[in-house]
């Protein structure tokens, strides 16, 4: 009887160790592969509201990927092309209505704690003025996609030939924390490029090459 029990215990053991192992096995990345990465940026901004609930295009704040190796990251005055205007959430704006209501006032002219940041940067105060005396500073953004020295990699002959964005990043327009969706791994490049040469891209057909020289040069 005693024995039974042991068994019993020792297998149930042995059954929640491989499962144990099993489940941090299933999260181990190989050297260099960073997919699922997604830090905290220094100012939150969300691609899900952007290019999924605005339906803003990718190439207006990355127009650097139609005509550079790199997307690049918007400068501060794009993104004041809107937020000179668009100070703050809904809610926020609804809120200080209600509140001046009540102390029958005019509503005051808010700016949410994330553009804060981004109107300190470029050197304005709350109102959007610029203060004199203010020393810019741009934006320090954490960079996710990142090859390493010896991959060479061009944007514009991705762009040109019809690559949507989401092909290597992902559903962008619902990540919330933009995070690194594929492993970028050369085989999962190298099988992309194969693919695309059989099945073209939106109906067109394509040369994508698979010489080592390509990349590595």
């Amino acid at each position: 009887m005693i024995q039974r029990i042991l068994t019993i215990i020792l297998s149930l053991g042995l059954l929640f160790s491989l499962i144990l192992f099993a489940s941090k096995f299933g999260s181990a990345r190989l050297p260099g592969n960073q997919q699922g990465y997604e830090p905290v940026q220094p100012v939150a901004y969300s691609h899900r509201l952007h290019a999924g609930e605005l339906k803003m295009d990718c190439l207006y704040c990355h127009s650097g990927a139609t005509r550079s190796r790199h997307a690049g990251i918007p400068s501060g005055n794009i993104c004041l092309n809107c937020h000179t205007q668009v100070r703050s959430t809904f809610g926020e704006v609804r809120q200080e209505d209600e509140l001046a209501s009540k102390e029958n006032r005019k509503p005051r002219r808010i700016t949410s704690a994330e553009l804060s940041k981004l109107y300190q940067g470029m050197g304005l105060n709350p109102q959007g003025d610029i203060k004199p005396e203010a020393v810019t500073k741009s934006i320090s953004w954490t960079r996710i996609h990142n090859l390493p020295d010896f991959v060479y990699f061009d944007h514009r002959a991705h762009v040109s030939v019809g690559v949507a964005c989401q092909t290597c990043h992902g559903p962008v327009e619902s990540m919330e924390r933009m995070r690194q969706f594929s492993t970028l791994s050369m085989g999962w490049c190298v099988n992309c490029h194969r693919e695309s040469n059989v099945k073209g891209i939106q109906g067109r057909q394509v040369n994508a090459s698979i010489d080592c020289a390509t990349c590595h040069y």
